[in-house]
């Protein structure tokens, strides 16, 4: 069993991919602990990555896996984890890059061996820049509600919006500090076995989107915190493409990532009904 396994899902998206896996390949260098990267390619090697991925990076290390067409996000991933159980699985966005001489994947393994009683941790997301990625959420009922008015830019245009987009991502916290919260985004997110072994994946009901959500809200329903780490960090480039195209009706005619955002939403409201909570509790 590895010690680590870290997924990355790929939707022609090659180049991204390619960059993100050479930074975690380096961040592996020399490490004590045993990994295995994963590339699970939901877009059936139509851009050659299979071929690319077997010159650049070693054997066994990175593997290439054909998801056989485009299963989403969540499904995607478990595809990936299943292919070899691991203490620690770490799904990763293509989006990523590994901050050189950090050794962020030793760093991660260290702080869960230290806390077994948490379930789920995600890193601190910084942009290129280095300015702060709001990377953890609450997923209490008016936090969510305003959730899809975010998405489409909503809280650059209305004050209201803003004040409960705030909520939602948790403005009011120093982010320079570790602490439980309601749930961590996807794009960096480690999961220990002993939480898959009793809860399961993501679930596939969510094509993608919010399936980061409803797996931590499920961790916390099963005594599972989740923490959110404030010194390991990662960038993120964090393309938003449901966004891109304004106002609600626009978005959901004429962009198929805003109707499988707002279907997720709508998934996520009916499952969780009555349930939606915040977390206070601090191990």
């Amino acid at each position: 069993m590895k010690d680590i396994h870290i997924v990355f899902v790929n939707y022609l998206c090659k180049d991204d991919i390619l960059r993100a896996v050479d930074s975690l390949v380096k961040d592996l260098q020399n490490s004590s602990y045993t990994a295995q990267i994963t590339v699970t390619d939901c877009s059936e090697n139509r851009d050659s990555l299979k071929e690319e991925l077997k010159a650049k990076f070693p054997t066994p290390l990175v593997k290439y896996i054909n998801c056989g067409g485009n299963i989403g996000f969540g499904r995607g991933n478990v595809v990936g984890f299943k292919d070899a159980p691991a203490r620690y699985y770490f799904a990763l966005n293509r989006d990523t890059i590994l901050p050189e001489n950090s050794r962020v994947i030793e760093r991660i393994i260290k702080y869960l061996d230290e806390h077994p009683k948490i379930g789920c941790i995600g890193p601190k997301l910084v942009n290129l820049d280095g300015t702060l990625q709001y990377s953890c959420y609450r997923f209490d009922l008016p936090s969510i509600l305003i959730k899809p008015l975010k998405q489409i830019n909503f809280d650059r245009k209305y004050k209201w919006v803003k004040k409960h987009t705030d909520k939602l991502i948790m403005k009011d916290f120093d982010h320079n500090a570790t602490r439980p919260v309601d749930w961590v985004l996807g794009a960096a997110l480690v999961v220990r076995k002993e939480v898959v072994d009793q809860i399961g994946w993501f679930d596939d009901r969510y094509f993608m989107y919010l399936e980061d959500c409803d797996w931590c809200h499920t961790m916390w329903e099963h005594g599972w915190p989740v923490y959110y780490v404030h010194d390991i960090v990662i960038r993120h480039m964090h393309a938003r493409e449901s966004a891109k195209v304004p106002g609600i009706i626009k978005a959901l005619f004429k962009n198929k990532l805003a109707r499988i955002h707002l279907s997720s939403w709508f998934s996520y409201l009916w499952k969780w009904r009555g349930k939606h909570k915040y977390v206070k509790t601090k191990i």
